[in-house]
């Protein structure tokens, strides 16, 4: 069942407030320069440097989203966690899928509306892949999130418009929830964190788990 999380278009605060896990965790990094992952991170109430990965991602169609966004995930954080192995590494990789297509990041504006044209007024699948690594404790956890999200019915005028009020060349189906989504978003089935592109509740289970097994 499809159904609309409030204010979808501004996600401060949303189901990701309260204090950092109670654990201990090595030094964070977050290998992404996703402005949006950093501030889902800083609100949940994590210290952490970010130094960005430049892993090369693969992408295609013999894999599946959740297997795409993983292997990119863990091409990320390895990349960063190799230079800091006493560091605890996040890294993220965000799929859009529709069927058996994929949709990233859009080159230019044509392909962002070719996107947006192919997902409106249906229902599509968000995958964000997450790999923890700390190297020099031998330990890694990789796993992945889907969210059901349901477009308006949008014509061309629409996406335009919609387009020319955001920058949709870094975000995975060129668009971003939290940026104007009401105007395309009909509704989302899941965690609304992990459209934005970093799944915050199922990330503090994971960092609260990682950090009792320290002990």
């Amino acid at each position: 069942m499809v159904h609309s999380p409030p204010h979808v278009g501004g996600y401060i605060g949303y189901e990701i407030s309260g204090p950092a896990p109670p654990v201990t965790l090595p030094p964070l990094i977050l290998a992404s320069d996703s402005p949006r992952r950093a501030q889902l991170l800083r609100q949940m109430g994590m210290d952490f440097r970010i130094l960005p990965s430049h892993a090369q991602e693969v992408a295609t169609e013999h894999l599946s989203p959740v297997e795409t966004a993983q292997i990119n995930a863990y091409r990320k954080a390895r990349v960063v966690a190799k230079k800091h192995p006493d560091h605890l590494v996040i890294g993220a990789d965000t799929v859009v899928g529709l069927g058996a297509a994929q949709y990233g990041k859009p080159a230019d504006m044509a392909e962002a509306e070719r996107m947006l044209a192919r997902l409106q007024g249906r229902t599509h699948q968000v995958v964000t892949g997450v790999c923890l690594i700390h190297l020099r404790a031998h330990r890694h956890r990789l796993f992945a999130v889907s969210t059901a999200v349901t477009f308006r019915k949008l014509h061309r005028g629409q996406i335009r418009r919609y387009l020319a009020a955001i920058h949709p060349f870094d975000k995975a189906g060129g668009y971003a929830i939290q940026e104007e989504g009401d105007l395309i978003v009909k509704g989302i089935c899941g965690s609304f964190t992990n459209v934005v592109g970093l799944p915050t509740e199922r990330l503090r289970g994971e960092l609260e788990a990682w950090g009792l097994g320290d002990r």
